[in-house]
């Protein structure tokens, strides 16, 4: 079996949950299958590196003296915003001799300076996706999933996404079992995919400022199968159905339409993630109607269909 070295690089500012949190994953999957992994941590010197909260980290030794690792992650933090030049060059040098790279979070920073990520679909903490994109116009930035997987080039999101993404390259290269196993033991589940969104619809959208259209928010949310076109819901918030629909975009920084959209596709994901109902049942109760009106949604918005998309990411039964 192949053994393979994974390669945690550390500096003073990183996120202390997106080395933890893989490294977790991946020692978690070396007890359980012996020899599968060696772990190494390492900073620019070799020194102990302070993360965002304060704690301390000593790593192994400085990157200079490492060997060219099998997967080399570079995780996220205010110190990766703002990369300390000798790690970007050390990633410029030995990046493309990794046969897998991993970012979380804000680590696509770094990778991205180094040329590393140009021509690749990557993520990043969907609050920095705009600045990556906008600082780096040769990569291609995808702010919705919680990882993206391009080539070798694997990026996720904030902080529990790095744990996603580790639990996925484990299932890879070790099997599903494995990786079940692994995040039993953390008491995570094996089941949120890399296109889920990184926030909810309701998070995705900026709260109203005025009760009503609050209130119709959260109406949205509990009723996906209702009447929800744009009459109905001015109704509801007492205003005209011009003026609630420039208020509610204003508010929200999205149309009524297309928060319906996307309420209603999150709400369909879910069922067909956590319950055996059938896809018609499930397309009545999201508010589609038809499966075909569903499916038609799933397809312009995630590329797959409904029963498709049950195939993939339903997690199979725990025994």
């Amino acid at each position: 079996m192949e053994q393979r070295t994974v390669l945690l690089t550390l500096f003073d500012g990183l996120q202390s949950l997106d080395v933890t949190g893989p490294l977790e994953v991946f020692a978690g999957a070396e007890l359980y299958v012996p020899g599968s992994y060696r772990i190494r941590t390492a900073s620019v010197d070799g020194g102990p590196v302070r993360t965002s909260s304060g704690l301390a980290l000593v790593p192994d030794g400085p990157l200079a003296d490492t060997a060219d690792p099998h997967t080399l992650l570079v995780p996220g933090g205010q110190g990766s915003r703002d990369p300390d030049p000798r790690l970007v060059e050390w990633l410029r040098v030995h990046g493309p001799r990794a046969p897998r790279l991993v970012s979380v979070c804000t680590g696509a920073v770094p990778l991205a300076r180094a040329g590393l990520l140009d021509g690749r679909r990557v993520t990043t903490h969907w609050a920095y996706c705009e600045q990556l994109a906008r600082e780096h116009p040769a990569v291609r930035v995808d702010p919705d999933p919680i990882f993206v997987r391009d080539g070798h080039v694997a990026t996720s999101a904030g902080v529990t996404a790095g744990i996603d993404l580790a639990l996925a390259l484990v299932e890879e290269d070790l099997g599903r079992e494995t990786a079940l196993a692994v995040a039993r033991q953390l008491v995570v589940f094996l089941r949120r995919p890399g296109n889920q969104a990184q926030f909810s619809a309701q998070l995705a959208a900026q709260t109203a400022r005025r009760e009503p259209l609050r209130d119709v928010q959260q109406w949205i949310t509990e009723h996906p199968d209702g009447d929800l076109g744009v009459e109905a819901l001015a109704a509801r918030a007492t205003l005209s159905p011009r003026h609630f629909a420039r208020a509610f975009q204003a508010e929200t920084g999205t149309t009524p339409g297309r928060y319906v959209d996307r309420v209603r596709l999150e709400h369909a994901r879910r069922l067909l993630e956590d319950t055996t109902d059938g896809v018609e049942q499930v397309a009545r109760a999201s508010g589609y109607g038809t499966p075909e009106a569903m499916r038609r949604a799933f397809l312009r918005t995630l590329g797959t269909s409904p029963a498709e998309y049950r195939r993939r990411f339903r997690p199979a039964p725990v025994t």
